[in-house]
């Protein structure tokens, strides 16, 4: 099921980039311009329809992001970042090792 709605996903999130770098730049968005006649650019009756169009997407890619999330908090443990088991570390008694025995060098 999850692999169904992140396909989903993946195809409104790439129809969504498409569709807003279709639509025609209204404002002088970072002083780039964009009143001049492209020809890519949509005329005004069209702007309407890739209007609608771009919130359709922008609902499904919300809703997808929104029900991925859901799905993977399901999958996974139910437990905290603060939920960390400390470990114990067993403290053995050191065997007495026999020091080394340096050779007189007189």
């Amino acid at each position: 099921m999850q692999e169904i709605v992140l396909v989903i996903h993946v195809i409104f999130t790439a129809s969504l980039v498409i569709l807003v770098l279709i639509q025609k730049s209204e404002g002088g968005a970072l002083g780039m311009g964009g009143g001049g006649q492209g020809g890519m650019t949509a005329g005004r009756g069209s702007a309407n329809i890739l209007t609608k169009m771009t919130t359709f997407l922008a609902i499904g890619f919300f809703a997808t992001c929104l029900t991925l999330a859901v799905m993977a908090k399901q999958q996974s443990e139910a437990s905290s970042v603060f939920d960390v088991e400390e470990t114990v570390v067993e403290e053995t008694e050191q065997e007495e090792k026999p020091e080394p025995v340096i050779p007189d060098s007189d």
